[in-house]
């Protein structure tokens, strides 16, 4: 399992990219994010998610489906901010 620090600075950079783009980030995008190795970057987010935040990856895959309270995939729950729809929630 990952450090503690590591897990929030992968949090921290999941949720960022989410907020600006809508989108999550891929875990080649954390590692560079991090300073890591591709694989290193991979074993986080897989860390990240299972350490009991309730978001979850694509089904054997390394895809992040839903980070809390975004969806990466769209929903019939639309996020919208100032006039701007880039979001969807749980």
């Amino acid at each position: 399992m990952a450090e503690l620090a590591m897990l929030d600075r992968a949090h921290y950079a999941i949720m960022q990219r989410i907020i600006n783009t809508g989108q999550a980030l891929h875990y080649t995008e954390l590692a560079a994010e991090l300073g890591l190795p591709v694989e290193e970057g991979r074993q986080v987010l897989h860390d990240l998610v299972a350490s009991g935040i309730p978001a979850w990856l694509h089904p054997d895959t390394d895809y992040i489906v839903s980070f809390p309270p975004f969806h990466n995939l769209p929903t019939q729950y639309r996020i919208t901010v100032d006039g701007e729809q880039k979001w969807f929630a749980q």
